[in-house]
């Protein structure tokens, strides 16, 4: 196995309130290996984005606090400074966020803010840095890329910005690029291109990659190994065949059954009953229990701990630990 990029432990971020401190990613540990791919998928309000921002080293401080390691390279980010989370932003590690038009500066050109990032962090000279601005827009394979340079964002479509999007995340050749939703407001097409953009890109560059997404079709098509979180806990995580074909927690079980399936022509589409909980109200016990059809005692008193399950799969679940949860999938996947 190649040595990892990123190893995150015990990582806690948490908010303050009027209610007081509120965590909202709560003592997570996976870590990115180089030249992966590595999928965090879950609802919205699991903690996936609040995760990505911690690495980034952009939670607000002192609303946010960040609380135990995030080794990049075995550097310790979260005790790293600001002037040294600017040197790694943009050139080592890399966000492509979840909406390109929000996310580029409307009042520049796509070429002034791309030759910007290669000043900054390569002390390039203007000719040199534009030359290479161009050579990434048709890497990425936008046409006329050198007219593409003077124009500004709103004059390009989405697809366009989103692959604009990821020519900057890239353009520092970063070691780490993290893909936030990245094909979440692109129609079905250009979400395809994107990706196989983006796959292309992994495999030429070697860059490891750390897809979050709720859309287990991307999983599948992108990513080596899976971390499926829920609550702000990591419930599951095992490579990307495994998951699929041998889920084990409930909630990973109950993601993958309501996924539609064109050759299974049901009334009514599967969906997990109920609703992610608020950031803290659930006090004692697993996270996922007020909606786990196979819940008992013991899951609403006890809060399990993520043990292996022999490979690499690792859950959450105290059914697994009683030996109840041996026919979940037998039973609930057909």
């Amino acid at each position: 196995m190649s040595s990892p990029v990123l190893e995150v432990k015990g990582l806690r971020t948490s908010f303050m309130t009027d209610d007081g401190e509120i965590s909202v990613v709560n003592s997570i540990d996976f870590q990115v290996n180089s030249g992966e791919v590595l999928g965090i998928v879950g609802e919205s309000g699991c903690g996936k984005s609040v995760t990505s921002l911690s690495v980034m080293g952009l939670v607000p401080s002192p609303a946010g606090k960040v609380e135990g390691d995030i080794l990049f390279n075995g550097e310790n980010l979260v005790s790293a400074s600001e002037k040294r989370m600017r040197q790694i932003r943009g050139n080592e590690i890399a966000m492509i966020f979840q909406e390109p038009m929000t996310s580029l500066n409307p009042v520049f050109t796509i070429g002034s803010q791309l030759i910007e990032a290669l000043q900054i962090h390569k002390k390039w000279p203007k000719k040199k840095a534009q030359a290479h601005a161009v050579d990434m827009l048709k890497m990425v394979g936008l046409p006329r890329a050198e007219e593409l340079m003077k124009d500004f964002p709103h004059q390009l479509s989405g697809g366009m910005r989103q692959r604009v999007m990821i020519a900057m995340a890239m353009i520092c050749a970063p070691k780490l690029l993290i893909a936030d939703e990245p094909t979440t407001a692109l129609d079905v097409t250009i979400q395809a291109q994107i990706l196989e953009l983006m796959k292309k890109l992994n495999e030429e560059t070697d860059t490891a990659i750390m897809m979050i997404t709720h859309d287990l079709g991307v999983v599948a098509e992108m990513c080596q190994r899976v971390v499926v979180m829920y609550a702000g806990k990591v419930v599951e995580e095992a490579d990307v065949k495994t998951i699929f074909t041998s889920p084990k927690h409930p909630y990973t079980v109950g993601l993958i059954q309501s996924v539609p399936d064109m050759r299974d022509k049901k009334e009514r589409l599967y969906s997990i009953p109920g609703n992610v909980p608020k950031p803290g109200s659930v006090k004692t016990g697993c996270q996922f229990a007020p909606r786990c059809a196979h819940a008992f005692d013991r899951c609403i008193s006890e809060t399990p701990a993520l043990e292996s399950l022999g490979g690499n799969q690792r859950v959450r679940c105290w059914l697994y630990e009683d030996e109840k949860g041996v026919d979940i999938v037998d039973r609930t996947i057909s």
